[in-house]
C-alpha cells in the first residue's frame, strides 16, 4: 500500500449489525474530540475522518451519546489494562470487534490480541486497521468457537464482548459464556448489556433517528439481573459490576446516585465481568 493510498477516503458499506461498529467509532471520536471528554481516543478520530460515509446525517450528534460511549468504552479499558498487569502475556480476546480501538488505547507491548467479527467487517477493519505483529484478526462466527483453536490459553485470557451480545438471542448469549468458561478455565469476560426496555424498543423499531434504526436487540438484562449469569454454565465462578468512572455537567454529578438507586439503577446500560472456574 503505497502512502496516497494509506490516506485515500475508505468507503463503507457494511450490513445492519456491522454498521453499529461506525455508529460507535463516530460516538467515540465525538468525545475524544472534546476537550472536557473522558476518553483519548486519536485512533478513531483519524477513522472517521478518513472513512467515506455521513455519520452525521446517519447517526445525528449527541453530547450525551458520546459521553455515555465514552464512559462504557472506559469500563472495558480499566479490566483489560488490570488484566495485563496481571498477565503482561496474556491474550485479549475481543469477539465482534469491529472497529474498536482499544489495542491502541491499552496494549502493553507483550500481549497477544485476537480480533473476531463478520468476514465484511473484518475485510473493513484489516483495510483500515492493518494487524501489527501481535494481533490477528479471524473472519467467522463469534458463537461457532473456531476461533477458540487460535488461543493460546498458557498466559491467560480475557475475552471482550463490547457491543456484541445484545444483538445474539438469550440462549445464545448462556451457551457463549458457558463455552467460554469451559475452554478458558481461569479466564473472564467482559460484557455490556443494554436493559430490558431497551431491547424491546429495539425489537420494534422504535429506536431511531431520522437517518438510522437501530437493529433489533434480542438479548437485554436489567443490571439487577446480573447475577443470573452464574448460572449459564458449570464453568462460571463468579459476576461482578463494572461501574463507570468520571463523567461531566449534570449527568456526572448525577451518575453515582443513579447507579444505585433503584428503579433507575436497574434500568440503566451495564458492563460485567463473568470470572471462569479454574482447573
Amino acid at each position: 500500500m503505497t502512502l496516497d493510498d494509506a490516506s485515500a477516503p475508505v468507503p463503507a458499506d457494511l450490513g445492519e449489525v456491522p454498521e453499529t461498529a461506525l455508529w460507535t467509532l463516530y460516538q467515540r471520536a465525538a468525545e475524544a474530540r472534546r476537550p472536557d471528554g473522558v476518553l483519548r481516543d486519536p485512533k478513531a478520530i483519524e477513522l472517521v475522518d478518513r472513512i467515506d460515509y455521513p455519520f452525521a446525517e446517519r447517526f445525528g450528534t449527541s453530547g450525551l451519546q458520546s459521553l455515555v460511549q465514552g464512559l462504557r468504552v472506559g469500563c472495558f479499558d480499566r479490566e483489560v489494562a488490570d488484566f495485563l498487569a496481571r498477565e503482561p502475556r496474556g491474550t485479549v480476546v475481543c469477539l465482534g470487534e469491529g472497529l474498536e480501538t482499544q489495542y491502541w488505547r491499552v496494549d502493553n507491548g507483550r500481549a497477544q490480541w485476537l480480533g473476531v467479527d463478520l468476514p465484511e467487517a473484518v475485510a473493513l477493519r484489516e483495510r483500515l486497521l492493518p494487524p501489527g505483529p501481535r494481533q490477528r484478526y479471524l473472519a467467522g462466527d463469534a458463537t461457532g468457537f473456531e476461533w477458540a483453536q487460535e488461543v493460546d490459553p498458557a498466559h491467560g485470557v480475557l475475552v471482550t464482548c463490547q457491543g456484541l451480545l445484545m444483538y445474539l438471542r438469550p440462549g445464545q448469549v448462556r451457551e457463549l459464556i458457558a463455552g467460554c468458561a469451559e475452554r478458558f478455565p481461569g479466564g473472564s469476560m467482559v460484557l455490556d448489556a443494554v436493559p430490558r426496555w431497551f431491547s424491546r424498543l429495539t425489537v420494534q423499531g422504535r429506536m431511531r433517528t431520522p437517518g438510522y434504526r437501530v437493529p433489533p436487540m434480542p438479548w437485554g438484562m436489567d443490571a439487577g439481573e446480573r447475577a443470573k449469569l452464574r448460572t449459564a454454565g458449570p464453568g462460571v465462578a463468579g459476576v461482578r459490576e463494572v461501574r463507570p468512572v468520571g463523567g461531566r455537567g449534570v449527568f456526572g454529578a448525577l451518575m453515582p446516585a443513579a447507579l444505585t438507586l433503584p428503579p433507575l439503577a436497574g434500568r440503566l446500560p451495564s458492563v460485567t465481568v463473568v470470572d471462569f472456574a479454574g482447573t
